[in-house]
């Protein structure tokens, strides 16, 4: 009798979500250096929520939200934010700016948008200020 007969194999299985987010963190941040600019952290976590990257655009501070989506996905990665990931989001940034005495700084929240593209590469769309605080 074979040691196998009667064990179920496994079907094999894809990256997990959490390789591919890394993954798709990994193309955001080499695309954002190529547009100039510096990434000065990842996934930073706060009681707020996480935030994917932080970097420097110029003079202003850049808090990046990755959205990767698989081709044939009916909904674009920036439109699969929903409010109360918005308002993570918003609060995750605030607990950041408090959190390292950033008072006075220019700062917003960007979306990088990123889904399969051609020969193995991606289509990247970079919204820029895409989630705004409300007064």
């Amino acid at each position: 009798m074979d040691a196998r007969e009667g064990s179920q194999r496994k079907p094999a299985q894809g990256p997990t979500s959490k390789a591919v987010g890394n993954h798709a963190e990994a193309v955001a941040a080499r695309y954002l250096q190529s547009k100039g600019v510096t990434i000065t952290d990842r996934n930073v976590y706060s009681r707020g929520g996480e935030i994917d990257l932080i970097g420097r655009d110029g003079d202003t501070l850049v808090f990046f939200e990755v959205r990767f989506r698989k081709s044939g996905s009916l909904t674009d990665g920036a439109e699969s934010i929903g409010w109360r990931k918005q308002q993570r989001l918003l609060r995750a940034a605030t607990y950041y700016l408090h959190r390292h005495q950033l008072w006075n700084c220019n700062c917003r929240i960007d979306v990088i948008a990123i889904a399969p593209g051609d020969t193995s590469k991606y289509r990247v769309r970079w919204i820029r200020n895409a989630i705004q605080a409300t007064t």
